[in-house]
């Protein structure tokens, strides 16, 4: 039996995922912090729901316990939990920066800390690092999530040299706009011309599954996002300022 550990699992990306493993029979163990989503979902699919919030690493290492003490091996760890920003630094709340930073970045981290010796067991296991276009394109009006995405790309991308001869392997995904309940995108949608860029959770899970058949170590989401990525390098300035247009009305975008 294959298990696989997903975090921000009750809704999204994450939900969209849970189905699709399920469906290739991996037995999944869904970890979120609210629990009434969680459960229902996880009884929909045959998942195990563990509430958690992975901002807290004592939280989580108590939660690799629990998992492990009903299953000796990992073979897959999501960490796909995430919150939005939505404001600039001189612009969102002190407190909410550093929550953005704790659960986007450092709960990936926790979490590979904290469910290593069960990837190990696995072996040969994976991590998948859900982060966003965000973290390789700077500019525009959310900051502070930018910022908590760079922190998490970097931190992938490292850190597969850790793994790699442990037999653990890493793919980071970066979606470009991705229309979840956590993260609307309503504005876009209404535009006839940023619509065409929105993708759905399934289309996100569906690439996610794509790359561990492949053994692609970075995927974007749509693939031609990754040009922006290269501009980015060759013309900042350029970048930053496309990058900070945006439909008109309220900015809900961050994933």
């Amino acid at each position: 039996m294959r298990v696989a550990v997903v975090t921000g699992g009750s809704s999204g990306i994450g939900a969209a995922l849970a189905h699709r493993l399920a469906e290739r029979s991996y037995h999944c163990v869904l970890i979120a912090r609210g629990r009434e989503r969680l459960e229902l979902l996880a009884g929909e699919t045959g998942c195990e729901a563990e509430v958690c919030d992975v901002a807290d690493r004592a939280a989580v290492e108590a939660a690799a316990r629990r998992i492990g003490e009903r299953h000796p091996a990992v073979h897959l760890l999501v960490n796909n939990a995430g919150v939005p920003g939505r404001a600039g630094f001189l612009e969102l709340e002190p407190e909410r920066i550093e929550e953005v930073m704790r659960i986007n970045y450092l709960g990936g981290v926790w979490c590979l800390r904290a469910f290593l010796p069960l990837l190990e067991a696995g072996a040969p296991s994976a991590v998948v690092n859900v982060a966003s276009v965000a973290g390789t394109v700077s500019g525009g009006p959310s900051g502070p999530y930018s910022a908590s995405k760079h922190a998490q790309v970097a931190f992938s991308r490292t850190v597969s040299a850790e793994l790699a001869p442990r037999g653990i392997r890493t793919v980071t995904v970066n979606p470009g706009l991705t229309d979840t309940e956590g993260f609307p995108q309503d504005r876009f949608l209404d535009h006839p011309v940023w619509r065409h860029a929105v993708v759905s959770a399934e289309r996100v899970a569906a690439a996610i599954v794509a790359a561990l058949d492949s053994g692609r170590g970075e995927i974007f989401v749509p693939g031609y996002y990754r040009a922006a990525t290269a501009l980015q390098g060759l013309a900042p300035g350029t970048v930053t300022r496309l990058a900070s247009r945006r439909p008109p009305g309220r900015y809900t975008r961050d994933r």
